[in-house]
This record gives C-alpha cells, structure tokens and sequence, in this order.
C-alpha cells in the first residue's frame, strides 16, 4: 500500500474542525510524507484523547500506520481490540473502511466483499448521503470493489457497479472515464469509444480536465496499436503538468513498445530524478526494472543501484521487493 493510495485519505487539518476532532496536524504531516513509522510512534497513546470517539479516530490512524507497513496481522487486533460505545456516534469513516479491507490481505475475500457491500449501504443509507463528502466516500468504496471484481474478471458485477456511480454523476468526467476504462478492459472498444466521446462533450471547454482527455486519447490509440500518436498525448499531458506521473509512466511503455527502449529508460529515469514524491511508486520501478532486465546484459548492477537509492528516499510503506533483487 502505496503513500499515495491510503484508505480513506487523511482530511487536511486546515478543513478539520478543532471541534471535533483532536489536533491532526502532526498526523497528516507525517501521513503525507510517508513517515508511518514515525506515525505510529506518535500515534502509542491514543486512549490520551479525552473524548471516545476522537480515540477511536486515533486508534485507525494506528491501524492505517500498521497496514501500511504490512503489519496487517497487528492492525486487524488493534481493530478487534476496539469496542465503540453503542450510545455514540457510528465509529470514523477510516476505522470502517480499514476493518472491510483488511480481510483480503490475510486473504478472506468473502469476508471483506461482505463488509465491503455493507459499508457501502451504510453509506448510501445516511440522511446526508448526497453531502460531496459521503458521495467521495461511496465512490471510493464502489470503486474498490469494482477493481476487485474487474481482477477476479467478475466483469458484469464490475460494469454495473461503475456504470451506477457515472450515473449518479453524470458530468463527473473522471467517473465517466472510469466507466470507459471497465470497458476497455473487458474489450468493449465501441462502448469505451462511445463514453469517451461523451466525456468531451462533458469537458467542452474546460482547461482544468485537458490531462484527463489527453490520457482517455492515448488510450484510444495504444488500443489501436498507433504508439506514437499515445507518446504526443502523453507528452502534451507532461507540458501541462511535469508532476503527471501516469503520463510518464505510459510514455514510457509506449516508447518500449515502438522499440525505443533506451528512450523510454531515459523517460523514467529522469522523471525519478526530477520528482522522486511523485514518480516514485511501485508500477514505475516495476516497469523500469523490466526495461533494466531486457537493455542491459548486467541489470543486476544497475537494479542494486536503484534499490540503494530508493532506501534513502521512499517513503516507509514502499514496496521495495518490486525491484525484483
């Protein structure tokens, strides 16, 4: 589990109100910067909060520290170890979400769809369910289940789940996006074409989402076998925003597919060096060290060399067997 995809994402402390809940600004300064072990040392005496609920706030943020190191064994008993007071508020939105998710680490994945699906309707049960924060929570979590259901190639379950958010959406250019990419992913290229076409006539002339529809094009043309045609996309997307890691790594990919491979090293390599926070997770190293294995008769030099630097800089919950040492 990567810094940059924990579950139920820490909200910034300048949006929290300090009346309800306990200073978070140490926490999410460490959670940002991937300092888990820091944050678990930090987070030890939780009961030290005067109201329950705000422990049972600190006590998941404990259990997200320990998942995110793969101590999934110690955060499900941390978990079990809680007891939330009927007469109070349900527990936080985190604690909930760690609890169906940790199942499928040990794995029991009946288990977590079952608490998965149940999070899900009480989420959609909440009087304040169309509030945008409870709708980011359902998205999240009808997301997560239909990448689940995608990986297992239960495609209709995934479809339908993904197609109702779009619905309930149906301006959100980046929920429509999903939509397509289910579509391309279950080799329905008409129907993927089709939402494409509609979330540009969503877009119109909205500037802030031109990376979006530059990424749904380049999709189109990998489809297509055209990867030249993807690299000008993605390159676009990189002018626009230096930090788009997703452009980086694809134009990479593409690059090596046009057997280019020495370019689409240099592509990821550079971007690391550039901007290490953001190029640096575990797809990219995955893919460069791929790249490394089929360019380089000594990879295992030029991998231990990686692995090095990727012990000083990545943060605590980085996977670093990816490297494939």
């Amino acid at each position: 589990m990567s810094a940059t995809s924990a579950p139920g994402s820490l909200q910034s402390p300048a949006t929290a109100s300090a009346a309800d809940v306990p200073d978070l600004s140490i926490p999410y300064d460490l959670a940002t910067r991937g300092q888990w072990q820091a944050l678990l040392a930090h987070l030890a005496h939780p009961a030290h909060a005067h109201h329950l609920h705000h422990r049972l706030l600190l006590s998941a943020l404990s259990a997200l520290s320990l998942a995110k190191l793969r101590r999934f064994p110690d955060a499900a008993a941390l978990l079990a170890s809680l007891h939330p007071d009927p007469g109070c508020p349900p527990p936080p939105f985190l604690l909930r979400l760690l609890h169906a998710l940790l199942p499928l680490f040990f794995p029991d994945r009946p288990l977590a769809l079952d608490r998965l699906y149940t999070l899900l309707s009480s989420v959609r049960a909440r009087p304040d369910a169309q509030h945008p924060e409870w709708r980011r929570r359902d998205a999240l979590v009808a997301s997560i289940l239909a990448s689940d259901h995608l990986a297992h190639r239960e495609f209709d379950v995934a479809l339908a789940l993904v197609a109702e958010l779009a619905a309930r959406e149906p301006n959100n250019p980046v929920l429509l996006s999903r939509l397509a990419y289910a579509h391309l992913q279950i080799g329905n290229l008409a129907a993927a074409s089709a939402v494409f076409r509609h979330v540009e006539s969503v877009v119109a002339d909205d500037s802030s989402h031109a990376n979006l529809l530059a990424r749904n094009r380049a999709l189109e043309c990998i489809v297509a076998k055209d990867y030249a045609a993807a690299v000008r996309e993605y390159e676009h997307c990189i002018e626009a925003d230096p930090a788009d890691a997703i452009a980086v790594n694809n134009k990479a990919l593409c690059l090596m597919y046009s057997r280019d491979l020495g370019d689409a090293i240099k592509v990821l390599e550079g971007a690391l060096e550039r901007m290490p926070t953001a190029a640096l997770n575990e797809t990219v190293v995955v893919n460069l060290c791929s790249m490394y294995e089929l360019a380089y008769v000594n990879h295992g030099d030029v991998k231990r060399t990686l692995t090095d630097w990727i012990t000083r800089v990545a943060p605590d919950d980085f996977d670093k067997s990816c490297t494939r040492m």
